[in-house]
């Protein structure tokens, strides 16, 4: 029986922690990441085609690469290199994370390429391997695979799981356009210049926050050292975490690199209500609830007909 469709499920994150060292010899900074996946997916389909193409559905669709620029394409390429596969696969993306929002959509499709195009192609990576690889395609790749939460070291591609004790609830306001990620952090290193940057280490009680489940010691914890980069970009920003606050959110922040902004919340109730005082606040284009944590890249049921091995 051969595999003619794959669908993987990824999910977003949200960087409850984002401490970030200057920047080093090769461009890179190395990062106390701390990753939380949330429940927002995008769904990756890969099947059979003649030749490797790209398509994509949903929000902001748009705004993605079709090209093999595009992470999913990248991921496809290099499992192909490696195996010796040709990479004749249609990649279908749909889209519910928000587009170069700071919440790991490109990488989240990234992993859900990978973990499809070696179920499609029987390719027989183990986890290690699929690791490494989304190492190689970027800093966010490998969180996107495993999902949960998990601190990342170096450029953020070393991850150390974490315990999560408790469903987190947060509220989502996505921007009325995205931000360069690249961008974001050349404007971190010009307002840094001059300055001593502090080596970035792991907030502990950041970390017992989310491991006893304790909503409030977390939102005294949270942190990002993007954040003031992002405004500098993206002044309106400072209204939409404003009108956050006011709603009642235990604390605010821009997700990773912006301009998605987030908001912890005690509960489903309130999450309803900060999400509602947001949208009649005029500050975001649109707002999403989703709790944490989530699982990371899934398969879902494969389609197998009676045939040879796709890829063989």
């Amino acid at each position: 029986m051969s595999v003619t469709r794959v669908t993987v499920r990824v999910p977003a994150k949200v960087n409850v922690q984002l401490a970030v060292g200057a920047a080093r010899p090769d461009g890179f900074h190395d990062l106390a990441n701390v990753f939380l996946a949330v429940g927002l997916h995008d769904d990756v389909t890969v099947t059979p085609a003649d030749e490797l193409r790209v398509t994509c559905e949903g929000p902001d669709a748009g705004q993605v690469p079709l090209d093999r620029t595009n992470l999913a394409a990248r991921a496809a390429l290099a499992l192909a290199a490696r195996r010796g596969i040709e990479p004749a696969v249609h990649i279908h993306i749909a889209k519910d994370i928000p587009v170069a929002g700071g919440m790991a959509g490109g990488s989240a499709d990234g992993a859900g390429a990978l973990l499809a195009c070696n179920e499609l192609w029987r390719a027989g990576a183990s986890r290690a391997e699929l690791l490494a690889i989304c190492a190689e395609l970027g800093s966010d790749v490998p969180f996107s695979l495993v999902g949960g939460a998990a601190l990342g070291t170096g450029r953020g591609e070393r991850l150390t799981a974490l315990e999560v004790g408790a469903t987190f609830h947060w509220v989502f306001a996505m921007a009325g356009r995205g931000l360069s990620t690249p961008a974001v952090f050349r404007e971190f290193d010009r307002l840094a210049e001059g300055h001593d940057v502090p080596e970035p280490v792991a907030s502990r009680d950041l970390i017992e926050a989310l491991a006893k489940g304790d909503a409030d010691a977390l939102a005294a914890a949270v942190s990002n050292d993007l954040q003031p980069a992002a405004l500098s970009l993206f002044p309106e920003l400072a209204d939409t975490l404003a009108a956050g606050r006011a709603a009642g959110a235990l604390t605010a922040l821009v997700s990773g690199s912006g301009p998605t902004t987030a908001f912890l919340v005690r509960d489903s109730a309130a999450a309803a209500g900060v999400a509602e005082a947001l949208r009649a606040s005029g500050t975001c284009r649109t707002v999403r609830t989703a709790t944490a944590p989530a699982p990371g890249a899934r398969v879902l049921t494969p389609v197998r007909e009676p045939g040879a091995p796709v890829g063989a």
